[in-house]
């Protein structure tokens, strides 16, 4: 397995495990602990961009995969968008609903589109 995906997916389990125990942040990644910084500003691209569903009716799956994935557009743009996208979908795969792939993917389409229209 990639060592990319491997980290995005320890990332991911760290966030996810933060919406349940938000004091226990000692054994966190560095890139854990910038995306729980920038928790408020990602919230707000996703609140913008999923339609249906706002920050606090999203399941803690997709809502963790989603920050990892914004976070990773918008302030560390440190991979190629297609590529951040193809990964959350696969995490999405991985570790949500039989729907969450289809509902990050299409979250994060949103997103990018608008940073397209922003460049």
């Amino acid at each position: 397995m990639d060592p990319r995906h491997q980290k995005r997916i320890k990332i991911f389990q760290q966030l996810y495990g933060y919406f349940f125990y938000p004091h226990q942040r000692s054994d966190f990644d560095k890139k854990t602990l910038e995306i729980i910084n920038h928790q408020e500003k990602i919230n707000q691209y996703i609140n913008k961009f999923s339609l249906k569903f706002k920050v606090e009716k999203i399941a803690k799956v997709d809502l963790a995969i989603l920050q990892l994935a914004i976070y990773e557009l918008l302030i560390e743009k440190k991979e190629p968008p297609k590529v951040i996208i193809d990964e959350a979908v696969d995490l999405a795969k991985e570790f949500g609903s039989e729907k969450s792939y289809a509902f990050v993917n299409a979250v994060l389409g949103k997103v990018y589109s608008h940073i397209l229209e922003k460049s």
